[in-house]
């Protein structure tokens, strides 16, 4: 078995979990203080799946991993959530004030999705096709 999670940093983390869980529907699943009121680790779930995060700091994992902020909002990778009530969940992240950078549409290949960036930078794809139960 393998399971993939994303994992990111933030500036604010503490503002991040909270955006993250009022625009996307994340939970908590754990969230660990650092120092200097920052974010050490955190655990946040949205049905099966799961990102973790933490307050960017020049560790050496911080060292391999950045913002956007500090690559002028340049991604270099962004996940697919896969939710069922794709409308619901434009909505929810239109009214959280994301930024919709590829508006709601219905795919090609089945399903819709839109892609928005988070207060931070981060991209971020939700869509309602999944490739796990499409015949290929």
């Amino acid at each position: 078995m393998a399971t993939i999670i994303p994992t990111m940093r933030y500036k604010d983390a503490k503002a991040a979990i909270k955006w993250l869980s009022q625009a996307f529907g994340f939970e908590e699943h754990l969230v660990v203080p650092g120092e200097n009121d920052t974010i050490a680790h955190a655990q946040l779930k949205l049905g099966q799946a799961m990102i973790m995060l933490g307050s960017e700091k020049e560790d050496d994992y911080g060292k391999l991993l950045k913002t956007p902020a500090a690559l002028n909002g340049i991604n270099t990778q962004s996940p697919y959530i896969i939710v069922e009530k794709i409308d619901e969940h434009y909505q929810k992240a239109v009214a959280a004030r994301a930024e919709i950078v590829l508006d709601i549409k219905d795919e090609d290949y089945g399903g819709r999705a839109y892609t928005c960036r988070d207060p931070e930078g981060h991209i971020w794809n939700f869509g309602s096709y999944n490739p796990w139960t499409e015949s290929s």
